[in-house]
Order: structure tokens, then sequence, then C-alpha cells
């Protein structure tokens, strides 16, 4: 195969390896509650769901190693745990989820079938992708990306040419922070730097072997990917403004996403949907599980053997999580997120910048501010937000959940000057 199909085939695989549940379903939601401020709610959506995953693939691009690599400066142990959390995450909400989804509104509108009985076929069928490692590319790359993108396509250009006589006013206050916020929820930068590990891996088993060939295809598939992704969440988040006026602002976020269908589709709108959301889900299922048994099977000395028995555990959890109600995972999934986000941020952009100002001493001290400047964050979504209010009142950003950025700028800045002064005072 030469250079360039491989590239862009690599480029549609890391698309539809991110697009997933929440990708579909949180665009629209945005768009309807946005109003004409819709591009911006687009420029803060896009920082955390798509600029933090596509560093988090160049860093992989670099590193050409697995998750532990992203932590490994800061300290052998941090990083295992970093990983543990990162992996029995993955496989417990955003997987689980992805089946939920689906079940709520492709299988649910068209079968009366438990939510449980969906989770078993749904898992059964990850289990098979999962194990076919070596498959995933191709499959993904040629046939189920295109499927979906055609699908979005179609949503996004018939909403276009839609005639409102109304268009709903924003309900944000600060919609460049709600985009951004809202962002998390797609578990992108999470996904970035799982799925990342499973591209290095599945283009080794294609014979690219040298690290700068690697180096240079997934770099240029991060772009494609990254692209894609920008074009779609900002179509979406277009159609959710165009058709905001057939929607209340409380309407659910997959009911929005099945209205603007119905509304573009006509008839046939539901069929699409169901289509569209079972693919892009399932790929992302795919891949987090395949991630996760990847680097079991990297620390239990390259066993086919652990790497089975992950896939089999993390679709077990997939098929128990995955039963109960979309809301209810979505829900759950904010503190881990409040916490996790961060440091997963900042080892993301701190792998990505040249190696003179990532050091392992600037490594520790960002990664431990970023660290202790967000469990307000974290503490907000499970203890009553008054008791922290004098906490909110002196870190700045922190009333917007954003209280570990401008700590963490400064300590990535602090650090550096005290490396380059030391280096500086031992070279005279």
């Amino acid at each position: 195969m030469n250079k360039t199909k491989e590239i862009w085939m690599t480029g549609f695989a890391l698309f539809s390896l991110f697009f997933g549940a929440g990708n579909l379903i949180l665009p629209p939601s945005l768009g309807v509650k946005s109003g004409f401020d819709w591009w911006i709610v687009v420029l803060g959506f896009a920082c955390t769901a798509v600029v933090i995953p596509i560093f988090a693939i160049y860093a992989h691009s670099k590193l050409q190693g697995t998750l532990f690599d992203f932590g490994k400066k800061v300290s052998p142990l941090f990083s295992s745990v970093f990983c543990f959390l990162i992996y029995i995450i993955s496989i417990s909400i955003p997987s689980p989820r992805t089946a939920a989804v689906t079940h709520e509104m492709a299988v649910q509108p068209n079968w009366e079938i438990s939510p449980i009985v969906t989770s078993i076929i749904y898992f059964s069928l990850v289990y098979v992708f999962a194990i076919n490692r070596s498959k995933i590319l191709s499959i993904i790359g040629k046939y189920l990306t295109p499927i979906i993108g055609l699908i979005i396509i179609a949503i996004v250009a018939k909403s276009v040419f839609l005639d409102p006589e109304t268009y709903s006013e924003s309900t944000f206050s600060v919609p460049f922070i709600d985009g951004f916020l809202e962002g998390y929820q797609t578990f992108d930068a999470i996904g970035g730097v799982v799925v990342g590990a499973v591209i290095v891996i599945s283009l080794q088993l294609r014979g690219h072997t040298t690290f700068e060939a690697k180096k240079e295809i997934i770099q240029k598939a991060g772009i494609i990917a990254g692209t894609g992704l920008l074009l779609i969440y900002g179509g979406l988040v277009l159609s959710g403004f165009l058709t905001s006026s057939w929607f209340e602002t409380s309407a659910s976020r997959t009911e929005i996403l099945t209205g603007i269908s119905k509304l573009t589709l006509g008839n046939l709108g539901t069929s699409f949907l169901s289509v569209l959301v079972s693919l892009a889900c399932f790929t992302t299922a795919v891949g987090i599980v395949t991630g996760a048994s990847d680097y079991v099977r990297g620390i239990s000395n390259n066993s086919n053997k652990a790497f089975r028995i992950t896939a089999f555990v993390g679709c077990l959890i997939g098929v128990i999580v995955g039963s109960f109600q979309v809301d209810f995972i979505i829900t759950l999934a904010v503190p881990a997120l409040m916490f996790l986000y961060p440091i997963t941020i900042v080892l993301i952009l701190l792998n990505s910048i040249p190696e003179k100002y990532a050091s392992a001493f600037v490594f520790r001290g960002v990664v431990f501010t970023a660290f202790l400047f967000s469990i307000p964050d974290f503490l907000s979504f499970i203890i009553d937000k008054e008791l922290l209010e004098g906490v909110f009142a002196v870190i700045p950003l922190a009333s917007f959940n954003l209280g570990w950025v401008l700590p963490s700028v400064l300590a990535l800045i602090l650090t550096n000057i005290y490396i380059f002064n030391r280096k500086a005072r031992i070279s005279n």
C-alpha cells in the first residue's frame, strides 16, 4: 500500500475511533442552547474535543510507546496509577455509554428488547473485533468511517436549507467556557492517549517498523482526523442552532439529535440515525477495549492470554454498566472527568512540546499543580458547592471549574526558569 493511501486510511480510522456516543449527542444540544453564539461554543468545544485529542496523537507519534510513557517522567509509580485509572474509567464509563446510547436511540425505538440484551449482543461483537485487532484499521478505515461521514453530511446539509421563523436565544453566560467544559464529556482527550497507542501497534502489524515512517503517518493522519472532527462538530452545532426553534431548551441530548434527524431526513430519519449511532458508538468501544487490552498485554510479557482476558473483562463491565440509562452514566462521569481531565491535558501538552522545555522536573511540577488545583473542581460535584465558595473566590477561573489552568501555566513557566537558571549557574 502506498504511503498516501495509508495516511488517509489511518486518518479515517482515527476519526472513527474518536467519534462515539458523546460526539454525536453533545454538539446538537450545544447548538440549540447557544443561539447566535453557536460559533463561539464551537471554538470552546473544539479545544477539548479536537485540539487536545490531536495533540495526544502528535505526542504518541513522538513517543511511539504505550500510555505508560505519557507519565513516566513524573515517576514510574505515578504513571502506573495513571494508566490504571485511565483504563478503568475508559472501560467503565465511555465504553458502556456507547452501548446505552445505541440502545436508547437505535434499538429501543424499533424493538422491544431489554437494555441488558442489547449490551450482551453489543459487547459480544466488540470482543470479536478486539481480539481480531490486526484488522481494525482496514475495516474501520475502509467501510465504517465513510458511512458515518455521509449520514452526518446529509443531516447538516439538509438543516442548512430549513427556514425557521425564529431562533432560540443563548442560555449560556460564557459560551466559550460552556463549550470547553462540554468537550470533557466526549472523553476525547482520554481517548487520544488510549487509541493513539492502538494506532502505533496497528501500524507495526501492517509492516511499518521504522520510527520516522510511523511518525509521519500518525502526524498526518492526526491532522486529517482533527479536520474531520472539527467540520462535523461545527456542522452539528450549526444544525442545532438552525433547528433550535423546534426544541425546548430542557430537551435531552438524545431527543434533540433524534428530532434533528427527523426534521432533516423525514420519515427515514430514525433509520439513518440508528445506523449512524450504531456505527459511531461501536468503533469507539472497540478502540477503548483494544487499547486497554494492549496495555495489559504490554505489562504481561506480551501475553496474548492477558490480552484476551482483559478484553473479556472490559466487555463484561460494558454489559453491566451499559444496561443503565445514558443520563445516569453521564452523571456518573462528571466527578471522574473533573479529576482526571486536567492531569491528562497537561500530560498531553508536556509530551507535545520540545524536550528542552519538558524535563522530568517540569513534568512533576506541572502535573502536581494541575492535580492540586483540580481537587476543588472534583469536590464541587460530590459535596455542597457553598462549602467551597472561599476556595473558588481566590483561585482564578475556579468558578468555571477551570481553576487548574492558570496555576499549571505558571508552574510550567517557573519550573523552566528554574531549570535554565540552574544550567546557567553550572555552566559558569
